[in-house]
């Protein structure tokens, strides 16, 4: 099975993610949906789609990827991730983001962590991060990727 991993990210997570996933799927290729012209769907069976969340919304790349594509991907062995640093619904952030048919199609969901680096944010955010995080310091990068989570997506995807 040919598979295709589609990520949209801000500091890093849906790519670091993207690529644990493939590490444990045969045949399986990133890519980036801020680069132009993603591979044609067609050369795919499988397609997993992830994107970074922030206050409750996609990156606007996966968004508008997932609504122009909808149809296609409904008709290919689907799976959808979301990258965030707290434990957010998966379902109620789906539903917002992601066209209904192509919720219904997906073999597997979940949120497999998130990744902050203040290095990457701009001063606003790094602002609230400090105010949530409750640092007085210098913010140093925040990694709550779940290997457990995403083996078991991993695994759903598989079966």
């Amino acid at each position: 099975m040919k598979t295709i991993i589609l990520y949209a990210t801000k500091y890093g997570a849906a790519e670091e993610i993207s690529k644990r996933i493939a590490a444990q799927i045969e045949n399986a290729d990133t890519y980036d949906l801020k680069q132009e012209n993603p591979p044609p769907l067609s050369n795919y069976d499988c397609v997993i789609i992830g994107s970074s969340v922030y206050a409750g919304s996609f990156r606007k790349e996966a968004k508008s990827y997932l609504a122009q594509n909808a149809d296609e991907l409904t008709k290919k062995k689907i799976a959808l991730f979301i990258c965030a640093m707290g434990d957010e619904s998966t379902d109620e952030i789906l539903k917002t983001n992601v066209p209904d048919e192509v919720i219904k199609a997906a073999t597997a969901t979940g949120t497999l962590g998130g990744i902050f680096d203040p290095k990457k944010a701009n001063f606003f955010e790094r602002l609230i991060m400090k105010i949530v995080t409750k640092q007085s310091g210098p913010l140093n990068r925040i990694d709550k990727i779940n290997n457990e989570k995403i083996n078991t997506f991993t695994e759903a995807i598989k079966a």
